[in-house]
């Protein structure tokens, strides 16, 4: 790691993408991720990478699928109604096993909605953001210094499963300032990949990079396999941090700028005696169930805070299998909650009561 710097969570995450040896960013402008295309306009032509605002949102991501099915490193951001945009194009890369960040700094909706921070996104994300069976990787962070190092981590597990990876990012992690060790730069292997697309000049079989298969036997075939990869995820990629939850009965589940909040909320409780903590998700695809469960053998009840109506609430009652209560703590619209309003939440579930 390098020497601490003051950083915009939009910068950190631009300048630790050219650090993973991401040399090409295709993007958009849009609130409340703009600094981040801003950012790689300055840098990419002093690096020899390529800084390209496209003409449109639709634009961008398939000149993502472009660079991706050569094997190189790529990314595009855009906020919750330009990753909307995305979508089709985001589906054909999974659909062809192309690894690529996208990043999402959510803002309020639906339609153009707000430019205020908001989680809502989180259905489009984990549920598979396009049309047909897949999944992208999901990573929540919930600090700057975890913006600079889930965009370095989004780059390897996408090389490593060949597949879409997804930061999800509330505004407020985009657009807050705090101290942040950037990661080396990463040494990348000039080894054309075994799947590129990169012109053999006879040296091997010709790669053809598709998502289109007209025969339905091997359409069916190409997705059952994609889902056993997708297991392989499940099963050995779950990430998740716990915050004093060594004895408690009462379990918060946040992610983003609601987690920090959440912090100050389950510190004020433990003072009033309430025995609450919190596992927060780092990952939100794949979910981490195993974590849940285990939690929901010691605890008596769960507390969901989001900035939605309810979305990751429903992953907590399916990993649990709504084996114990789980209550809703939200504000929407670009409101973020209190510390006040989730230690009533808290309380609320300590005494038995949902929201």
């Amino acid at each position: 790691m390098q020497e601490k710097v003051l950083m915009k969570g939009n910068e950190a995450i631009a300048e630790a993408a050219i650090l993973a040896g991401c040399r090409h960013y295709f993007g958009y402008p849009i609130t409340p991720q703009t600094e981040v295309a801003a950012y790689m306009s300055k840098k990419m032509p002093k690096i020899g990478g390529t800084f390209l605002q496209a003409e449109s949102e639709i634009a961008a991501i398939n000149m993502v699928y472009g660079v991706s099915a050569t094997g190189k490193r790529v990314m595009t951001s855009s906020s919750s109604p330009g990753i909307a945009l995305k979508c089709e194009g985001i589906s054909y890369l999974a659909g062809s096993d192309l690894p690529a960040l996208i990043l999402n700094v959510q803002r309020g909706g639906p339609g153009l909605g707000g430019i205020q921070p908001s989680q809502s996104d989180y259905f489009l994300a984990t549920r598979g953001p396009g049309h047909g069976d897949f999944h992208v990787i999901v990573l929540a962070p919930a600090s700057v210094q975890e913006m600079a190092d889930l965009t370095l981590k989004a780059f390897e597990l996408g090389e490593k499963y060949r597949m879409p990876v997804m930061l999800l990012a509330d505004g407020t992690m985009g657009q807050m300032m705090e101290p942040v060790a950037l990661p080396e730069p990463t040494e990348i292997d000039p080894t054309p990949k075994s799947w590129a697309a990169t012109g053999t000049n006879c040296e091997r079989e010709h790669n053809i990079v598709n998502s289109l298969y007209l025969s339905p036997d091997e359409l069916e075939r190409t997705n059952i396999e994609r889902f056993e990869r997708y297991a392989a995820i499940e099963r050995d990629e779950p990430m998740w941090e716990e915050f004093m939850m060594d004895d408690a009965e009462i379990c918060v589940v946040s992610t983003g700028i609601t987690a920090r909040v959440s912090r100050n909320a389950i510190v004020e409780a433990r003072k009033q005696g309430i025995k609450v903590g919190m596992l927060r998700p780092i990952t939100l695809w794949p979910f981490p169930k195993k974590a849940l469960q285990a939690a929901a053998e010691k605890v008596k009840a769960f507390v969901s805070v989001e900035l939605n109506m309810g979305q990751m609430k429903e992953d907590v009652e399916l990993a649990i299998r709504c084996t114990k209560p789980v209550s809703l703590c939200y504000r929407v619209g670009g409101m973020i909650q209190t510390p006040d309003e989730v230690l009533e939440a808290i309380k609320k579930a300590n005494e038995g009561g949902q929201e």
